[in-house]
């Protein structure tokens, strides 16, 4: 069982009961019979700037306030929990960055709740050097994800550290206070230890509990949404892995590569379940926030091939539109994990792709795509914001899912996975930031050196 279909069984039995009568939700269809208000056309300029400020909310008015971490989820107009989300945690601290240099936030305030932040993580539970997927943003305990999931999870830690590293390189020639806090981020990824979660074998395994040791037994091989996961591991000064164990592991001794072609576009690498279309489209965006896919390659691939074929075919799924969903166009696209329609009308949660297609858009596939596809995501944006804006944005942009099939329906809801890469992915389309930050990083250089990456 790969990740991708792990994380959603747990977190569908969450979200579903979340929705529950037991917590006082109810769904409302937003559709009230008039016709959507249009909103004036805005350049494109001004339009990403509109979706990344707005999206940066999420991480600054909306996060959890004791830890100042990313909420795992954060519900509108309802009383919101404590949990944090290491990985969305990992993504905001991207975010924050171009929040700072776009002028959104001031460098102060940024730097308060890095530093926040910061400290909260040296003191929460930790496990071999990683962080728990969850965390109580009130007392720094594992929140478990499931029964077995109470200990470190490695792939949301290596998000997190992701964006560790961009903070760290952002702050490292600042203020002494800027300093300090860079260092500590610094001593934090160190102290990850990414050897100790290859069990004694060849390859890295997803969880390690001291209660339950290594008996979840989820490796990660290729390919899926953690190759980042790998090059911080071969990074690390002082617990990296051998580069067999990419080999071997994650490359499946070379069987991660692929012949097969999609609307005449090579797939490159073996999708994990997902041979003929690709994965959902966050396979795309996860590894890739501080990890420059443009001029990326080794024995496997050519990463920015590899992302840019992955999103195309995910378009020209779309646009084809297979089951005639109301909508879907060269304007209304992107199938990711998300937020979904249940068929009673209920919220639920599912990885959204071509072979698993119910008519639900995330805003977060088309928009953090846009690197890859620039005319076709901001197509979309434009329809979205200026056509379907009562229906689609919220307090922190875009709602997490949107169909156009009957009655028109928004999830009124966010996650941070799916918000913060709206925000970086914009960034790194637009000025390249964020990419150059953490590839500058000369431990991340040395990870791609011995793995046998070009860059």
């Amino acid at each position: 069982m790969y990740r991708s279909s792990f994380i959603i069984f747990f977190v569908s039995l969450l979200l579903l009961t979340s929705c529950s009568k037991d917590d006082g939700y109810s769904y409302e269809d937003p559709y009230t019979g008039e016709e959507e208000p249009v909103i004036d056309p805005v350049s494109d300029e001004e339009l990403l700037d509109l979706v990344q400020e707005q999206t940066l909310k999420y991480f600054t008015d909306f996060a959890e306030p004791n830890s100042q971490m990313a909420r795992e989820r954060y519900h509108p107009n309802e009383s919101n929990s404590s949990t944090v989300t290491t990985g969305g945690t990992g993504f905001g601290l991207m975010a924050l960055v171009v929040g700072v240099e776009r002028g959104y936030i001031s460098r102060s305030e940024a730097v308060q709740q890095f530093s926040t932040i910061a400290n909260f993580l040296e003191n929460s539970n930790r496990f071999k050097g990683a962080w728990s997927h969850w965390i109580d943003g009130n007392t720094g305990q594992v929140q478990p994800f499931s029964q077995m999931d109470d200990g470190g999870d490695l792939v949301e830690t290596s998000f997190l550290v992701q964006g560790m590293i961009v903070v760290r390189e952002y702050l490292k020639n600042g203020s002494e206070e800027e300093q300090a806090i860079a260092q500590k981020f610094d001593t934090l990824w160190r102290d990850v230890q990414w050897d100790w979660y290859t069990n004694n074998q060849n390859v890295l395994y997803w969880h390690w509990s001291p209660n339950y040791n290594f008996q979840i037994n989820l490796a990660l091989e290729g390919y899926n949404e953690c190759l980042i996961t790998y090059i911080l591991a071969a990074s690390s000064p002082d617990h990296a892995i051998d580069p067999q164990i990419y080999h071997d592991g994650w490359a499946r001794s070379g069987n991660i590569t692929a012949s097969n072609s999609t609307y005449g576009l090579p797939l490159i690498l073996s999708h994990n379940g997902h041979q003929q279309y690709g994965g959902p489209l966050f396979w795309a965006h996860y590894s890739y926030l501080g990890l420059d896919p443009t001029n990326l390659s080794d024995q496997y691939a050519n990463y920015w091939q590899l992302n840019k074929n992955h999103t195309l075919i995910n378009y020209t799924y779309c646009v084809n539109n297979p089951n005639n969903y109301a909508g879907y166009g060269e304007d209304f696209w992107g199938l990711t994990a998300s937020y979904t329609k249940n068929n009673d009308g209920t919220i639920g949660y599912t990885a959204h792709s071509p072979t698993n297609d119910t008519g639900v858009v995330s805003p977060t596939a088309a928009v953090s795509s846009i690197p890859y596809t620039p005319n076709e995501s901001l197509a979309f944006m434009h329809n979205l914001y200026e056509n379907h804006n009562s229906l689609s944005w919220g307090p922190a942009g875009f709602y997490d899912a949107v169909s156009l099939i009957g009655n028109d329906w928004a999830a009124e809801r966010y996650l941070a996975i799916d918000q913060g890469p709206m925000i970086v992915m914009i960034e790194n389309y637009r000025t390249g930031l964020i990419w150059d930050l953490f590839m500058q990083a000369p431990e991340i250089q040395n990870g791609l050196d011995n793995l046998g990456f070009t860059y």
